[in-house]
């Protein structure tokens, strides 16, 4: 007789059971068609309601758990059968045709993750994306600000009536400039962040995503004051919060830096949180490596060329 395995609603393995038994659960409704079953044979775990012909339950109708409410009393696993752990589960569970079983895929994914198996993105990984996304922002801003500057520098050329118009021109133009060089990109991040990819382009490409400290996907609100507090730390600090957040990046824990701290986020793999952790990677991708290797060798030439300007300097005869 095939034995039956379930998962409660504390996220523990149940049984073995015979298929009758978790039918008779299921009609007293202490199991619903979202719960999670396996069997020997079986690749992944699966809801229950994709697998109600094989238990023979087609004849009763799916009650429904309400997860709203508080955890509700679950009879005790027999006694040769304690309850342990769910064992992480390789693929993503198959859903009923049309969709049926959409609003379980968090649930799922939460019952089927352990949170412990999560890859924090590194100080290195974080950089790298930083330097992608600051060529992305810096395109952006000034695909912006070249056509502002033409419009202001038009308008002022054809302005004679003395220096309180250009002064006004001038403060104009600062204003919208400051505005287009701080809000593109707390605009940028706060949409990338809270899109359905979770990650702004730079980190696309390093393979990292930002999401709450329980693993849940963050809101715009939350992406937009994680980018100002950021800023923040940046520009009152005259750029000391900056490395200090890289440094708590390297050497904390959960490597999250001060902004990610006040706004309770994490920077992860882009397959933590899912139900294919074991896609995870641990160590530098390919793509953080070449843009370091980059960074590192425009960085060395630009030092190279300052020192050889410095000596230029230094050896003419100055009358």
């Amino acid at each position: 007789m095939t034995q039956w395995y379930y998962a409660d609603r504390q996220r523990r393995q149940l049984g073995p059971l015979p298929a009758t038994e978790i039918a008779r659960l299921f009609r007293a409704g202490e199991v619903d068609a979202a719960t999670l079953v396996w069997r020997d044979g079986m690749a992944a775990w699966q809801p229950l309601g994709t697998m109600r012909a094989e238990l023979g339950m087609d004849e009763a109708p799916p009650p429904t758990l309400d997860f709203r409410a508080g955890p509700e009393p679950v009879p005790a696993a027999p006694a040769e059968a304690p309850a342990e752990a769910i064992p992480a589960v390789p693929q993503a569970p198959a859903q009923a045709a049309g969709g049926g079983y959409a609003g379980y895929t968090y649930a799922a994914a939460a019952a089927t993750v352990d949170s412990d198996d999560v890859v924090h993105a590194g100080l290195w990984r974080r950089f790298a994306a930083s330097i992608l996304d600051s060529f992305v922002t810096a395109i952006i801003s000034y695909a912006l600000l070249i056509p502002l500057m033409l419009v202001f520098g038009l308008s002022m050329s054809n302005l004679a009536s003395g220096g309180f118009a250009e002064t006004g021109f001038s403060v104009g133009f600062l204003t919208l400039n400051y505005a287009i060089s701080f809000g593109v990109p707390a605009l940028y991040f706060a949409w990338m962040h809270s899109s359905s990819s979770q990650a702004s382009l730079g980190k696309m490409a390093v393979g990292v995503k930002v999401v709450r400290g329980n693993g849940e996907p963050v809101g715009f609100g939350r992406a937009l004051l994680r980018y100002v507090a950021y800023l923040l730390f940046a520009v009152f600090t005259c750029g000391v919060g900056v490395l200090v957040s890289g440094l708590m990046v390297a050497f904390t824990q959960r490597k999250q830096a001060l902004h990610d701290m006040l706004c309770d986020t994490l920077v992860v793999d882009r397959y933590a949180f899912t139900t294919r952790p074991e896609m995870q990677k641990r160590g530098l991708d390919t793509v953080t490596v070449v843009v370091l290797i980059i960074f590192g060798l425009l960085a060395a030439l630009g030092i190279i060329a300052m020192i050889a300007f410095i000596g230029m300097l230094s050896s003419m005869r100055w009358h």
